[in-house]
């Protein structure tokens, strides 16, 4: 089908005079008209009409324009040619437009669609409708949004234009990133290449991988793989305090690592009530003076100097405390004993992994943190550790881009979770952006994330995500999301019926469905 769209602009001092003449004409027709005449309707019709179009041309200064479109369809098959031109007719109609075949004007309406610009005066007069300004921007329906940042990177190809599509995350005014989808559809392999091109960059990159999935591209990528788990041999310590927590000026290394850790020992102890927020929170105090740390941030610096630089050195992992310093404290106690038995399994169990000094160093720019085989019931400690670890790292240096990426997030703010985590997985996404970060929440259970505390934590992270992803999603997935963003039906519609690898991406104001491209190479690396 080919499409030809004709625009006349039309004076509209001439308008005016013409609509003025024509509403003072009807309007004495029907005060006197009768009202068993069949017409009186269709001329009550035309006399608003006139009047809304005259108000918009000298209130608003709409201009007014003859709009003239002409079909051409074809095919080589006459059968197939009326079934076409039937479609197109029911679907004009279904929309309240009226449509007509050019018999005995096929010549000239076929001209009209060549890039000619005739507009035969022998159809004009039939085809011609009024149009204002306003309704006249509708009429380019092949115009779709597109984003081409200069310093972004490849994305695929816009569906409807097949324009590029490039994107730089950090030019918008945050650069979270939310990515959905169901399985299958394509949402791992996206963000692999996101990692991949990213790191082509040299973008700081820190992945959370439950499933798995990111150890292959880790090793083409030479990147640092961290695994914990009963089979690992790495280990990281959630007592650790990390010089880079705090920023330059800042103060209260103890106070803000005892509110971390307060989030970890809800997952494991459950929602804990205020008295027992308190009393955690003295143990805490007590194991860490036990190794000399106290509110006193210069406790967290070794006696000696630095002889070259005369700077004081930070502590090192082994001079803190571990899981098992904490057991011990709370075994002292007849009120925690209980809070005791709920750590056995991570001092003495099959978690033991957890009661152990970090040992590895972390400098590398691309760090995948595999807790796969922590299983489904102990991935979220693994995430919050390795979830507290990266964003230490990220308010290191603020000049610094980086991303971290938290795959299945609804395990932190979703119902298996607690406001006290929940609540620091949405600073994050919060305040990443003035540390030069960016966030990207992925997972495929769109409900799960909406199901603590009413959506609150889902809809936060939701929000402060400028740049939304969306791949193939079940119906009830699409009706949720639709409650929580501006999708239109139209759009909860194209979700339904996306192929593999194709997305619905909202970046800021602009709604584009793209599908994702890329060269053989990469996709070498990535599988």
């Amino acid at each position: 089908m080919n499409i030809s769209i004709f625009y006349e602009k039309q004076n509209p001092y001439k308008v005016v005079k013409d609509l003025t003449y024509h509403i003072g004409n009807v309007g004495a027709d029907l005060k006197n008209i009768n009202e068993g005449r069949q017409d009186i309707e269709i001329a009550a019709f035309t006399y608003n009409d006139a009047k809304y179009i005259r108000k918009e041309i000298q209130v608003n200064n709409e201009d007014i324009y003859f709009l003239y479109i002409y079909l051409n369809l074809y095919s080589k098959d006459k059968k197939e040619l009326e079934f076409l031109l039937e479609k197109i007719e029911g679907l004009i109609m279904s929309k309240g437009m009226q449509v007509r075949r050019a018999y005995f004007r096929q010549e000239q309406t076929f001209k009209t669609c060549l890039p000619l610009m005739e507009n035969n005066k022998e159809i004009k007069e039939i085809a011609k409708r009024n149009v204002l300004t306003s309704g006249l921007v509708s009429t380019y329906p092949f115009i779709s949004s597109s984003i081409f940042d200069e310093e972004g990177i490849f994305i695929g190809t816009n569906i409807y234009n097949n324009s590029l599509v490039f994107i730089d995350r950090y030019k918008y005014k945050n650069a979270n990133m939310c990515i959905f989808g169901s399985s299958g559809a394509g949402k791992s392999f996206y963000i692999k290449l996101l990692v991949l091109r990213f790191r082509i960059l040299g973008i700081e990159q820190y992945v959370i991988d439950p499933d798995r999935e990111y150890t292959k591209l880790c090793e083409n990528l030479n990147g640092t793989l961290l695994k914990i788990g009963p089979s690992s041999n790495t280990y990281i310590n959630i007592f650790d305090i990390r010089e880079e927590s705090l920023e330059e000026g800042e103060g209260g290394y103890l106070a803000t690592k005892i509110s971390k850790l307060i989030g970890f020992f809800n997952l494991i102890f459950g929602n804990i009530d205020e008295e027992e927020k308190a009393i955690i929170e003295e143990k805490l105090i007590e194991v860490y003076k036990e190794k000399g740390i106290t509110f006193d941030d210069n406790s967290l610096y070794k006696e000696e100097l630095n002889k070259i630089n005369i700077k004081p050195i930070f502590k090192e992992s082994k001079d803190m405390p571990i899981l098992e310093d904490f057991y011990n404290i709370l075994e002292k106690d007849e009120k925690t004993k209980i809070l005791k038995t709920k750590l056995i399994p991570f001092v003495k169990g099959s978690l033991n992994f957890f009661n152990n000094y970090t040992n590895i160093e972390l400098n590398n720019k691309l760090i995948i943190a595999d807790i796969y085989e922590l299983g489904e019931e102990n991935l979220k400690y693994g995430m919050y550790l390795f979830t507290e670890l990266f964003w230490d790292k990220i308010k290191k240096d603020r000049k610094i881009k980086k991303a971290i990426y938290l795959d299945e997030i609804w395990r932190l703010i979703g119902v298996t979770s607690n406001k006290e985590v929940a609540s620091f997985i949405y600073k994050i996404f919060k305040t990443i952006r003035k540390y030069g970060g960016s966030g990207v929440a992925i997972t495929q259970d769109v409900s799960d994330l909406f199901s603590l505390e009413n959506g609150t934590y889902g809809k936060s992270i939701l929000n402060n995500s400028e740049i939304k992803t969306f791949f193939s999603l079940e119906e009830d997935n699409i009706k949720l999301l639709g409650e929580y963003t501006n999708m239109s039906e139209k759009e909860k519609i194209e979700i339904r019926s996306l192929k593999r690898g194709e997305c619905l991406m909202f970046a800021e104001n602009n709604h584009l469905l793209i599908k994702i491209e890329c060269s053989d190479y990469e996709k070498n690396i990535i599988e």
